[in-house]
């Protein structure tokens, strides 16, 4: 069959789309699972380890991937980036496969981060153009569930695998690979997002490029209501990704410096936070993000995050009890928490010429501070213990739990479009079909945000 002759649709296009978030997050499992074997093959130093996690999918080899792909996918379309983001992935996972050596291993880690970070906000703005309006957190949920998924089954197998040590890590590397070639095959049958295509072929939408403020990241922050947004967004999902991003990929430290040595059983407590968050994304996030306040569905799960980390924080002496709780309580905090509703918003607030623009700009930035953490964790974990670090951690989430509780915006039930009409101006004229937004008498500084 002719890849041209082949469509790929509905459901089955949100979910191949979707498996940038199963292929990232798997990606940043997979290190976390092998860090410890790498460093023993390789007799690295506790800073190179954190080199390694700065500079892969999990902080900077994603920002650098994300301040690319984001404009590039506004320039060329949603569906260029999904012809060539994968083969780069599949090749650094390969490399990783296979390293002999630090410098190989380092290299793959870099290559699959910049692949990942330029698939992900591509994936978001695809997900959220294509999805009707009434269901549109719950397709956006399709792309945390996968995230959720990707962890899951991680951390499953590097439980089964640990028998093997660096060789099972190597084989879940692997398994990266070929699902990744698969998601590739199937989205080759990909139609090109029909909202972009209005926007960037129609005299239309010529007009609606300019009250937006033009295209990429020029109109992008031509306007001050676009900063604003970036502001709140980064504000939400910067401190918690902050966090996020450490117990992600260090997780199994943390849970040592809890007094639990057994790999295994570090791995199956991740097997119970993931397997929370994909419970919770499904029958929470995706069942009600369209149904009920999203305000009040963040600050629960906001809420929970901080609560779980000031368990694990101030009850560690309980032990393993305090280590399911603080399972139970993160992973369900994960799936009704920052980074989906993040993804919603993210693809809600700004105009179809720059939406994956201000994506890549803001994972650039989230993932460039995750970094910087990322360089000094292992150490900082080691030199101060659990407490110093957890209190830390605890001050951030509670800092992203208070941005989104003030400002989360008004956007429920509301079209793309309608979205772009309220944020930048009416509609007043029509050509070729299309309604064409003009200035309204109230400054677009004055649009709200976080007022319901």
């Amino acid at each position: 069959m002719k890849v041209g002759a082949r469509t790929t649709t509905g459901w089955k296009a949100t979910i191949s789309v979707a498996m940038s978030n199963y292929i990232e997050a798997g990606s940043i499992i997979a290190i976390a699972t092998s860090l410890t074997f790498w460093q023993d093959a390789f007799g690295i130093s506790n800073f190179a380890v954190g080199l390694l996690a700065a500079l892969s999918a999990n902080a900077f080899g994603a920002a650098i991937g994300a301040g690319i792909g984001g404009p590039l996918c506004d320039r060329f379309g949603r569906k260029a980036i999904y012809t060539y983001d994968l083969l780069v992935y599949m090749a650094g996972v390969l490399l990783a496969t296979f390293a002999m050596n630090f410098a190989m291993l380092l290299a793959a880690f870099v290559i699959t981060g910049i692949a990942v970070g330029a698939g992900v906000p591509a994936s978001w703005t695809y997900i959220a153009e294509q999805a009707p309006t009434d269901g549109r957190a719950r397709h956006v949920g399709t792309a945390q569930l996968a995230w959720s998924v990707g962890p899951l089954v991680g951390f499953a197998l590097a439980a089964a695998l640990a028998p093997l040590e660096l060789l099972g890590s190597r084989l879940i590397f692997l398994h990266l690979f070929v699902v990744a070639a698969v998601v590739w095959w199937i989205r080759q049958g990909l139609a090109e997002s029909q909202i972009w295509q209005d926007e960037a072929k129609s005299d239309a939408g010529a007009a609606v490029r300019s009250t937006a403020g033009g295209r990429g990241m020029r109109g992008l922050f031509s306007r001050r209501i676009n900063i604003t947004a970036l502001l709140v967004l980064i504000g939400i999902y910067g401190f918690w990704n902050t966090v996020a991003g450490q117990a992600g990929i260090f997780m199994p430290r943390v849970y040592e410096s809890a007094g639990v040595e057994s790999a295994v059983q570090q791995n199956l407590l991740q097997v119970l936070v993931w397997g929370c968050t994909v419970a919770a994304t499904y029958f929470g996030f995706m069942a009600y993000g369209d149904r009920v306040s999203q305000r009040l569905l963040y600050v629960i799960g906001a809420a929970l995050g901080v609560l779980a980390w000031c368990v694990l924080v101030f009850f560690t002496d309980a032990g393993m009890p305090t280590l399911l709780v603080f399972a139970v309580l993160w992973g369900v905090s994960s799936g009704i928490g920052a980074q989906a509703f993040y993804s919603l918003w993210t693809s809600e607030l700004f105009a179809t010429s720059y939406r994956a623009s201000a994506q890549g700009f803001m994972f650039f930035v989230v993932r460039s501070a995750t970094g910087l953490l990322s360089y000094f964790f292992p150490t900082l974990l080691a030199a101060t213990g659990l407490t110093v670090v957890g209190l830390l951690l605890i001050g951030l989430l509670t800092v992203a739990l208070a941005i989104g509780a003030v400002f989360a915006p008004d956007t429920q039930g509301k079209t793309l479009r309608e979205i772009e009409i309220e944020r930048y101006g009416e509609t007043s004229t029509e050509t070729s079909g299309v309604a064409l937004p003009v200035e309204t008498g109230r400054g677009l500084e004055d649009a709200p945000l976080g007022r319901h």
